[in-house]
C-alpha cells in the first residue's frame, strides 16, 4: 500500500443561497447541524483531486468512483483529503474537525468501459411544473430529464477558484471538473420535484469520456428506488449524463435523502 501526500482544502459552501436550505446556516442549525452543509458534490470534488493527480486525464475518461458522506463539512473549515493505493484502487478519506466525513474508492480500469445504450434511457422533458417530492412524484422505474445547459468558461473558472483546486489539468486542457458531472444528478432531482432541506448521501460513478468546457450537459435518469430508512425518505436514481445531448460521459447511481426525518418531524 502506498499513501499519497495529503491534500488540504479550505471548504467553501457554494450553495449557501440555493433553494436547498440544508446549506443555509439558520435552517441547518434548526435541524442539529453546526451550520449550512458544504454540498456533497463539492466534497466529492475535493476527493476527486486524488485520482486526477495520480492518474491524470485517463481517470476522467474511464475511471470509476464510489463515495459516501457520513458527517458534515462546514464552510471555512479545513478538509484534509488522504488517499492510499491498494490492490483495489485508491482508498480516499476526508477528515474535518477531527472526524472522518467521507470515504471513497477510485479505480482506473485498464481499458475503456462500454457505456449503456442511449436507447436504454428514456428521453423525457424536464418537468415544467414540479410536484412535491414523494413516492408518487418519484416512482420506482419513473423517468426524469434534465434540460441541457452549457458549462461556460466563467462557470468553470469560478468553481476552480471556489474549490481551491490546484490540479493544473483543468485549466491547461480546458476540461470540465468531475464535480460538475456529479452536480447534474442533483439537478435531475431538484429540477423535477420541489424539495425542502435535503441531503446527498453518496454516489457511484463510471466515466466514459472527459468533457470540454463549452459542451452542454444533460441527464436521462430512472428512479431505481424510493424507500424509508431510519425515518428518512431516500431516492436512488440511475443517471446517464450526456454531453451535447448525445454522447454518454458518465453513468451515476446517485442517492439522496429527499425528506430527512428532522424535516418530517418539524411538520
Amino acid at each position: 500500500m502506498t499513501s499519497l501526500a495529503p491534500y488540504r482544502v479550505s471548504a467553501f459552501n457554494t450553495a449557501h443561497d440555493s433553494e436547498n436550505k440544508i446549506h443555509d446556516d439558520a435552517t441547518a442549525r434548526r435541524f442539529g447541524f453546526g451550520g449550512g452543509l458544504v454540498p456533497g458534490v463539492d466534497v466529492y470534488g475535493y476527493m476527486s483531486h486524488m485520482p486526477v493527480v495520480h492518474w491524470g486525464r485517463a481517470w476522467l475518461e474511464r475511471g470509476t468512483a464510489d463515495c459516501r458522506f457520513y458527517k458534515p463539512v462546514y464552510d471555512g473549515d479545513e478538509a484534509i483529503v488522504t488517499a492510499r493505493e491498494t490492490a483495489d484502487g485508491l482508498e480516499i478519506s476526508i477528515e474535518s474537525r477531527g472526524e472522518v466525513c467521507a470515504t471513497g474508492l477510485a479505480t482506473l480500469p485498464t481499458s475503456s468501459m462500454t457505456p449503456p445504450l442511449l436507447d436504454d434511457y428514456q428521453s423525457v422533458g424536464q418537468r415544467q411544473v414540479r410536484p412535491a417530492a414523494d413516492e408518487a412524484s418519484l416512482p420506482i422505474d419513473g423517468w426524469l430529464g434534465l434540460t441541457s445547459y452549457a458549462i461556460t468558461p466563467e462557470m468553470a473558472t469560478r468553481y476552480l477558484s471556489d474549490s481551491g483546486e490546484s490540479a493544473p489539468l483543468y485549466a491547461e486542457e480546458q476540461l470540465v471538473h468531475p464535480r460538475e458531472i456529479l452536480r447534474t444528478c442533483n439537478f435531475v432531482i431538484s429540477r423535477n420535484v420541489t424539495l425542502g432541506p435535503w441531503i446527498h448521501t453518496g454516489s457511484r460513478l463510471r466515466h466514459f469520456a472527459a468533457v470540454s468546457i463549452g459542451q452542454t450537459l444533460s441527464v436521462r435518469a430512472r428512479v431505481a428506488a424510493n424507500y424509508e430508512h431510519k425515518g428518512h425518505r431516500f431516492v436512488d436514481v440511475d443517471a446517464l449524463v450526456l454531453a451535447d445531448e448525445a454522447r454518454p460521459v458518465a453513468q451515476v447511481r446517485h442517492i439522496a435523502i429527499y425528506l430527512p426525518r428532522q424535516v418530517a418531524a418539524a411538520g
